[in-house]
């Protein structure tokens, strides 16, 4: 086992990660977050704070980088094939929402940072890794333009429930899973109607075809 002293930076960011929420909640996504999080490995800040280059938004995106990397021990491939597909997603953005659960503090400082107009690219690639993790866990293997739609459309999913869930109270975060329930019921009308219409459309005569039997009758 690497002691801590002797990790490398990026072993050191990957180690601190999930310790700075804990104190990013009280202190902000600052350098004192930082140090109250190297104390807890007994590593200087001056050398924590070298794994963070960037500074607050290196820290939530390590945060949010953690939180995937969990997500894929949690749920391998064996798991997954014995859920159906809605359940599969659920399931994986609850797992998300559970292990922001102890921190909303710092998660709502964190989504304020991101909100920031120089932050705004960086937060689009972090909900886009996130949703991305989440189909490929769920072992969706689209390749289309589908790839793309089911990313952004659970995108759109994560963001609204993560809004509710900040402001639950209710027990077991009740109202966060029913809010959870009726977004991932409507996304399958929505995949079911999108099944229905490509089934449609491959009915369909081909335009194409039809104007160039009409150029080159055929004898």
């Amino acid at each position: 086992m690497t002691l801590p002293n002797d990790m490398t930076l990026d072993e050191l960011r990957d180690a601190l990660a999930p310790r700075i929420p804990a104190h990013a909640g009280f202190d902000g996504w600052s350098d004192k977050a930082i140090a109250m999080a190297a104390a807890e490995l007994d590593v200087p800040a001056e050398r924590a704070r070298l794994a963070f280059s960037d500074g607050a938004t290196d820290m939530i995106a390590a945060w949010f980088g953690a939180i995937d990397a969990d997500m894929g021990k949690a749920f391998p491939p064996e798991r997954a094939k014995a859920m159906k597909i809605r359940a599969r997603i659920a399931g994986l953005v609850l797992f998300r929402l559970e292990a922001l659960r102890p921190h909303r503090e710092a998660l709502r400082r964190a989504l304020s940072i991101l909100a920031m107009p120089q932050n705004a690219a960086l937060g689009a690639r972090l909900a886009w890794r996130a949703a991305d993790a989440m189909w490929r866990l769920a072992l969706d293997d689209a390749t289309d333009f589908n790839h793309y739609s089911k990313r952004a459309i659970l995108i759109g999913v994560y963001a609204s429930t993560t809004l509710v869930f900040l402001d639950d109270d209710s027990p077991d975060l009740a109202a966060t899973k029913a809010f959870l329930d009726r977004r991932i019921g409507d996304v399958m009308k929505i995949e079911k109607a999108k099944a229905g219409w490509r089934e449609t459309r491959a009915r369909l005569p081909s335009l194409s075809r039809f104007l160039g039997r009409l150029r080159y009758p055929v004898a």
